[in-house]
């Protein structure tokens, strides 16, 4: 078993870069625990002012001082996001745009799964929300501040589920019916993929680039609102073979830092490479409707796309 377990750190891809993000404004979001903090926390040791975009404000500010102490960095900041509210979304970006002038990566970590089903304030089904609607939003009414700042980096962070996923658009806010938890999970991951795409191609020509990944099979917190005896099970059975948090972060961090990707867009990456990704998240078809599906749910207006 020890052995086997060399074996799979060996194979895991590790951020090799040393670039420096002096002088940087980033974007986690979901950076109180889990990948998310240790990707700020690597940011913040790099030099850059990142804010930790965090739903528990107390939550946020035990994981800010942590992350100081740390790196003795004290360019880390923190601001409420609550991606289950669309009002905490524009509220997140509106207090945002009031302290920066700037933004150079934005991260979209957070995640949920393992929550009951049923609708936000916001009509919308809660955890396709927190994975896909919310994000989705944030990014939008950031582009302005990212395409004026240049060379700007999206890192949306999905998951190998998304392999299993499929977009269904007379029940993508589970209008019909519920697919399940763990169906529900891939779907808004597909949905992650397509979106990041989707960004990609509207963004050509602006410097900004849009790309996705799946941090590996990582024990974090995401699955804590899973039944008791299930979470339980789940980290007895994850400790030994699973990253850690740390190991999870480093696709994140290689995609927010690395030069070998500047200027890479609409990929999709795995330890660190350029991954294959599946047939439905290449459908741009697909990623269009989504997209036009999204901004009617979320309630955008055409002048808040900065495209």
């Amino acid at each position: 078993m020890l052995a086997l377990k060399v074996w799979y750190q060996s194979t895991m891809g590790m951020c090799r870069s040393t670039r420096r993000s002096d002088g940087k404004v980033v974007i986690v979001t979901g950076s109180n625990t889990g990948i998310g903090k240790e990707t700020a926390r690597d940011l913040a040791k790099r030099g850059a002012r990142v804010y930790l975009a965090c739903r528990d404000l107390s939550r946020g500010q035990a994981a800010q001082r942590e992350i100081i102490e740390s790196t003795g960095s004290h360019q880390v900041e923190v601001l409420k996001l609550d991606l289950g509210s669309l009002a905490s979304v524009r509220e997140f970006v509106k207090q945002f745009l009031s302290k920066e002038k700037q933004l150079d990566i934005l991260v979209n970590n957070a995640a949920a799964t393992g929550l009951e089903n049923k609708l936000s304030k916001d009509g919308l089904q809660q955890e396709m929300q927190i994975n896909h609607f919310g994000p989705f939003l944030l990014t939008i009414l950031l582009l302005d501040v990212l395409k004026k700042t240049g060379s700007s980096r999206i890192i949306t962070v999905s998951s190998l589920a998304h392999k299993m996923g499929k977009i269904e658009f007379d029940n993508l806010n589970c209008e019909k019916s519920f697919p399940g938890g763990t169906k529900l999970y891939s779907n808004a991951k597909l949905a992650n993929v397509l979106f990041a795409n989707e960004l990609a191609r509207k963004l050509e020509g602006t410097g900004v680039t849009s790309n996705s990944l799946h941090p590996g099979a990582v024990k974090t917190e995401i699955a804590r609102r899973l039944p008791f005896l299930i979470y339980k099970l789940l980290g007895y059975g994850t400790a030994f073979f699973f990253k850690n948090a740390y190991e999870g972060a480093q696709t994140s961090i290689h995609l927010a830092v690395s030069d070998e990707v500047q200027g890479v867009t609409g990929r999709y990456f795995v330890d660190c490479k350029e991954s294959e990704m599946s047939e439905d998240a290449k459908n741009q078809e697909l990623a269009k409707k989504l997209w036009d599906e999204c901004v009617q749910l979320v309630k955008l207006t055409p002048e808040e796309i900065k495209l």
